[in-house]
């Protein structure tokens, strides 16, 4: 891809009539970055450089649009599959420990999360890590967007990751997303205790021929997965964990509570009252999917 760019920023430098040094004049570069460019030598453009090129070339963003999948080429091999499975993927169950899934962040969110990295080299490649994630999350907008079901941990909806003022908004989000038809958000409560995913986290992806996949990740590693029988057993464990949260509108309200009190914390509902609601949606028609209880979580009374 980094060939594909050079070539691509040669032709076009070569089509304007300009060299080296007066294309990288107007991008306020050496002319020996633009050739270290061209020949996919050295260091990879940055988003910055990137779009400083495609408007010094006229270039109507296809330089931007290659850049994340120059960018992608610094990553290891497996974590470069996993996010061009998860281009194709047409399903994408996710159980997330620690933090919201990035399909699901808000910029600010996502700049708080991002900034704790220990590859970090500064502002510029923090910037250019929020844009790439950012510019994922377009794909659950478009006409051929994936069925997207996340679990999270009570953690990460109780966390106040990027302080107060990020969080609320990150939930506001999440109540959002929650409710759009391809999109369903479950809350695993601490009360189920022990589980077989407490170290990190895991997504399993469905591929348009029906194939899956399957990805685990921990606070600074990450693992494909893709022999089937090891695929499976991941499927049941996630399916076990879908099993175990709150039914999806039970989770939205609890995001809701913690949302309006404040992070001071939200009533679970008692395991009594779970298998009620299940009870319930058992009984319920078949002529939708289920998307849970509609029944509101009691809020805290305040101590007197």
């Amino acid at each position: 891809m980094a060939a594909l760019f050079g070539a691509r920023v040669r032709r076009l430098r070569t089509a304007a009539g300009l060299t080296q040094a007066e294309l990288g004049a107007r991008t306020h570069v050496v002319s020996t970055r633009i050739t270290q460019i061209e020949r996919a030598s050295g260091a990879k453009p940055t988003l910055e450089l990137a779009r400083a090129l495609d408007a010094a070339l006229g270039a109507d963003d296809l330089l931007v649009e290659l850049w994340p999948y120059v960018y992608r080429e610094a990553f290891p091999d497996w974590s470069r599959k996993f996010m061009e499975y998860s281009e194709r993927a047409v399903a994408i169950r996710q159980y997330a420990a620690h933090v919201v899934p990035g399909l699901l962040q808000t910029e600010d969110y996502a700049r708080a999360v991002l900034k704790v990295g220990r590859t970090l080299s500064g502002e510029e490649q923090l910037a250019e890590r929020v844009a790439l994630r950012m510019g994922r999350q377009e794909r659950l907008s478009s006409s051929d967007r994936p069925e997207l079901w996340v679990v999270l941990d009570e953690a990460v909806i109780k966390r106040p990751v990027g302080g107060l003022p990020v969080m609320r908004e990150q939930l506001a989000r999440l109540l959002e997303t929650g409710t759009k038809p391809c999109i369903t958000v479950q809350v695993l409560p601490f009360d189920q205790g022990e589980h077989e995913v407490m170290g990190g986290s895991l997504t399993v992806l469905t591929l348009p021929d029906g194939a899956e996949v399957a990805y685990t990740e921990g606070a600074h590693y990450g693992q494909l997965i893709e022999e089937p029988s090891e695929v499976r057993s991941l499927v049941l464990t996630y399916d076990r964990l879908r099993a175990a949260a709150l039914p999806p509108l039970m989770s939205l309200d609890m995001i809701r509570s913690v949302r309006e009190d404040n992070h001071r914390g939200a009533n679970v509902p008692s395991r009594s009252e779970r298998r009620r609601v299940a009870q319930e949606q058992l009984q319920q028609p078949r002529g939708g999917r289920l998307r849970g209880s509609g029944g509101r979580i009691p809020r805290r009374r305040a101590r007197p």
